[in-house]
């Protein structure tokens, strides 16, 4: 298993604090099946065989990224940023849960932050 952290800047993990994020309950793991993001309270967890790809990203807008994860009005995204700087983008075959537990939300791809975006699209590949 390969653990990958959050890339916590100040401003970010203030706004995080309110929801109980802390890089003490927020990482990536990554098995030889399954990939497992733990972000405070809210989870994600698909098997890698649903991952269909994976691109750097970043630039965000502190406003609409920062605090809880985020849900994409556009696609139903989900993100779970920690700064603004850089993250990895992964998409799914089919749909997972994650801001959502009952799981009528979906999400066709989640944008996460961690420290070594490259490494985690490694993982995965």
């Amino acid at each position: 298993m390969t653990q990958f952290s959050f890339d916590f800047d100040r401003s970010y993990r203030l706004a995080a604090l309110p929801f109980g994020i802390t890089p003490g309950n927020s990482s990536v793991e990554v098995d030889e099946e399954e990939l497992r993001v733990r972000f405070g309270l809210w989870s994600l967890r698909t098997p890698l065989s649903n991952i269909t790809g994976s691109e750097l990203s970043g630039d965000f807008a502190f406003i609409k990224t920062a605090g809880p994860p985020h849900l994409s009005f556009s696609d139903r995204g989900v993100t779970f940023a920690t700064n603004g700087r850089r993250a990895v983008c992964l998409t799914f075959a089919s749909p997972v849960k994650g801001i959502d537990p009952t799981g009528i939300i979906t999400h066709p791809n989640a944008t996460i932050t961690v420290a070594d975006p490259e490494g985690l699209r490694r993982a995965i590949s």
